[in-house]
């Protein structure tokens, strides 16, 4: 039997302290960059159209050549999606948790990778898929070789012979998730399930990765499961970050017992309808994993980012993982009908708002992408094919973040919300900093109110500003200032 956690000493979460000032950047490793060390392989040619079935080819190996354009941009963090061996390439099928898949580079691959990171002062946070496994998982693979003989018959959920898990015109006869049959839900009522998941977190925290991303937590519907995880994970590493994918409300698991924070989604869908209001591609986003979005203008979506401000505990807040798109819905540039000016407004909101921002890999160099599995294309590796506006933009904002207390650890307040213009405060007792954001298709000058007379310089364009709440400032159309104390 497994002990009970400790309870809590306070009502106070305990976060990881780095979390507050990391940047993190989110890696789809088949997409991002092959070595050429891994052969042998039937793959689709470099940026040919994904596919849901086919192989690109990227590899562990091809990350760490380009550990230098990750530090170039300014993060300090890499959030991967599953890395273990699997047979689908986007591994969510996993095979063996305790091996990386040998297309990656194997156990070799992701030693020297973690390494590599560390020395540069990259944390790396992994992808743990815990509500399933695979057909190709040996303990489901005992179960459908042996059937009620298995030595494994409740590690699933079964409710009939025989099973199958391969043709559709039969019952299954086992729990999948969402139904898909492969992908056989565990019985983590089991002791035995529960004890090996809980190793496999504690095996690859000993190998020195930083955190585990949770893929579909909710679907393990008990909450003494994470808590024991969660102390199992932060008494080999107490820093561990233990972020869940939960897409709606998350007090259950933000207690300060289960998890450290979730993948920020309320911050994903304003963001689309306040700086995407006019260029929204509705259709797309019907098809995506953000759903429909209705435009907002500036004061609804200050009203929103101030209630999503207040959602939870502050620094749980703080650690949110907070994010434009990712591998599960289309590219915030094609969800916006592929106006780059919607997303370097929203990546100016995204790395001066609180919590850590998060950029899903293409992004700084406008990669498009539709619905899955569209927003998982190759990065094209041709720096002539980039956006290099949107590269110099993401550089200068991320430089901003780490240099400025109160864009990491200030309180957020809007001051003024109205139409297309959006001005806010983040508070610190270090110095405020200040954002101006002009959605509009012509230059504005933007009222200050309840703002501390100081000097400010826009981090964006180097001009500096004396303001005070007498004053206006300029900001030209679909622009934005970050001002920073001087």
């Amino acid at each position: 039997m497994s002990p009970t956690p400790a309870p809590l000493q306070d009502a106070r979460p305990i976060t990881p302290a780095w979390v507050q000032d990391a940047v993190f950047y989110q890696i789809f490793p088949d997409r991002f960059a092959r070595s050429g060390r891994v052969t042998g392989l039937n793959l689709q040619p470099w940026g040919d159209t994904p596919h849901f079935h086919r192989y690109m080819g990227g590899d562990l190996w091809g990350v760490v050549d380009r550990l230098d354009h990750i530090a170039s941009l300014g993060v300090n963090a890499i959030y991967f999606c599953p890395v273990f061996q699997s047979a689908s390439n986007h591994r969510y099928h996993t095979h063996d948790y305790y091996q990386v898949d040998p297309m990656l580079g194997g156990n070799e691959a992701l030693r020297a990778l973690i390494d590599a990171a560390h020395a540069r002062g990259l944390k790396v946070v992994l992808d743990g898929v815990f509500n399933h496994a695979s057909r190709g998982f040996f303990q489901f693979n005992d179960l459908l070789e042996q059937g009620e003989a298995s030595a494994y018959r409740e590690w699933f959920h079964v409710d009939g012979w025989p099973l199958h898990a391969y043709d559709d015109a039969q019952p299954a006869h086992y729990a999948a998730w969402w139904g898909n049959r492969a992908l056989p839900k565990f019985n983590t009522n089991h002791p035995a399930v529960r004890a090996f998941l809980w190793d496999v977190a504690e095996y690859w925290a000993r190998q020195g990765i930083d955190g585990w991303r949770l893929d579909v937590p909710n679907e393990i519907d008990d909450d003494s499961f994470w808590q024991e995880f969660r102390r199992r994970v932060k008494a080999i590493n107490p820093e561990a970050y233990i972020v869940g994918e939960i897409w709606g409300d998350a007090h259950r698991w933000l207690a300060g017992d289960q998890f450290d924070a979730v993948m920020n989604y309320h911050f994903t869908r304003p963001c689309l309808a306040f700086f995407g209001a006019h260029t929204l591609d509705h259709p797309m986003n019907e098809r995506s994993g953000t759903g429909h979005v209705d435009a907002m203008d500036a004061a609804a979506f200050g009203r929103r980012m101030t209630e999503v401000k207040n959602l939870y505990h502050p620094d749980i807040v703080r650690a949110q993982l907070n994010l434009l798109d990712s591998h599960d819905t289309a590219r915030y540039l094609t969800a916006v009908g592929g106006d780059a000016s919607a997303y370097r407004l929203a990546l100016t909101f995204l790395m001066t708002y609180v919590g850590a921002p998060c950029i899903y890999y293409g992004d700084e160099i406008g990669l498009p992408g539709g619905p899955d599995p569209d927003c998982r294309r190759a990065f094209p590796w041709d720096e002539g094919a980039w956006d290099h506006t949107t590269l110099a933009l993401t550089r200068a904002l991320i430089a901003a973040r780490h240099a400025t207390p109160a864009l990491r650890g200030g309180d957020f307040r809007v001051l003024h919300a109205h139409g297309d213009a959006l001005v806010y405060l983040r508070e610190h007792a270090a110095g405020h900093a200040m954002v101006a954001m002009n959605t509009g298709r012509s230059s504005a000058d933007l009222p200050l109110t309840d703002v501390p007379k100081a000097r400010y310089r826009d981090a964006l364009t180097g001009e500096t500003f004396e303001l005070c709440p007498c004053k206006t400032v300029p900001v030209p159309a679909r622009g934005a200032r970050v001002l920073l104390p001087i």
